[in-house]
């Protein structure tokens, strides 16, 4: 066994409340685990850690195909929803307010609560300089917590040797 603290870091790329969480639950029971955590928001990745954008994530049942019918409340089996039903007007709002509520039921905290666990367990955010240059943002639109806006190669220099998780 070595001495040396294991390192686990997170790509986020996706900004829709179901790709939000994973790196949000994983980083949470890697600190927990007493593991180095270090999580890089990219391309749409961002929005989880923008002011104006991390309590509106929705999730889009249209071309979401893992998306099943029990999601809304409709026990068929392992059913997933028609994409028809997806285009339908509201259909993005219900299925972002079932999966809020399911979450909710569940006792797991929104994404801005579960941000800030996460850096006051140590957590470290990064945002994409690329991707922040390319939508015009600066750290301003950036909750407390995100350390700073790096490249792609200061982010692979800051977690050599870590397990890089990409999402």
């Amino acid at each position: 066994m070595t001495d040396e603290t294991r390192k686990m870091a997170f790509i986020c790329s996706k900004g829709t409340l179901d790709m939000a969480y994973p790196a949000l639950v994983m980083g949470w029971a890697a600190l927990g685990n007493g593991i180095d955590v270090t999580i890089f928001f990219t391309f749409w990745g961002l929005d989880i850690i923008r002011k104006s954008r991390q309590d509106h994530l929705e999730i889009a049942p249209v071309g979401n195909t893992s998306m099943k019918m029990s999601m809304m409340g409709i026990h068929a089996d392992n059913a997933g929803i028609p994409n028809a039903i997806g285009v339908l007007p509201g259909m993005t709002a219900l299925a972002t307010k079932l999966m809020k509520d399911k979450m909710k039921a569940l006792g797991v905290p929104p994404v801005s609560e579960y941000l800030q666990m996460l850096v006051d367990g140590g957590a470290k955010l990064y945002a994409c300089k690329l991707s922040v240059d390319m939508m015009g943002l600066k750290k301003e639109d950036f909750v407390d917590g995100v350390l700073d806006i790096v490249t792609a190669a200061d982010f692979i220099d800051m977690t050599e040797g870590a397990q890089i998780i990409f999402i």
